[in-house]
């Protein structure tokens, strides 16, 4: 029994963390010839529908692999407590409320920062029209004042 040159003892093989890459003609008690299932079930809400071959119409929540808890209290009717792990990128009707509100106010955002930026492009128009007529009339007078004397 040996993992890239390293001799293993067999009672320490619960404890070493390895891949089986290749098998070689004789199993090793405990390891090859016994197939262990997965300890967790998968978290991500995609993962489970992958796992179960569900649809996205599918609730993925009453697919969760659920994990006995022996040491803990039993319930009062017997039933072992059991773990479950929090679905994540679950689509839950608030997430979709959550980000409709966030592109209406990005939305919004966008229309108030448009509007402000069409006011002062108006309020720059009338202001530069005010200095060229000022400009104007103070050239007018200067032209004025220096044919008359």
């Amino acid at each position: 029994q040996s993992t890239w040159g390293c001799i293993i003892d067999p009672h320490f093989l619960s404890v070493l963390c390895m891949t089986v890459v290749r098998k070689g003609e004789k199993d090793i008690a405990g390891l090859t010839d016994t197939n262990k299932p997965r300890a967790l079930g998968p978290k991500r809400a995609s993962k489970i529908r992958k796992m179960f071959g569900l649809s996205k119409e599918d609730d993925v929540r009453q697919y969760v692999i659920r994990t006995p808890k022996p040491k803990s209290k039993p319930f009062k009717d017997g039933s072992v407590r059991t773990a479950a792990p929090k679905i994540q990128r679950l689509i839950t009707p608030e997430r979709i409320q959550r980000k409709k509100r966030l592109a209406l106010t990005k939305k919004k955002r966008f229309l108030a920062a448009k509007a402000s930026r069409e006011e002062y492009e108006r309020l720059l128009v009338k202001v530069n029209k005010q200095r060229r007529d000022s400009k104007r009339s103070s050239r007018s007078s200067a032209r004025a004042s220096a044919s008359s004397s």
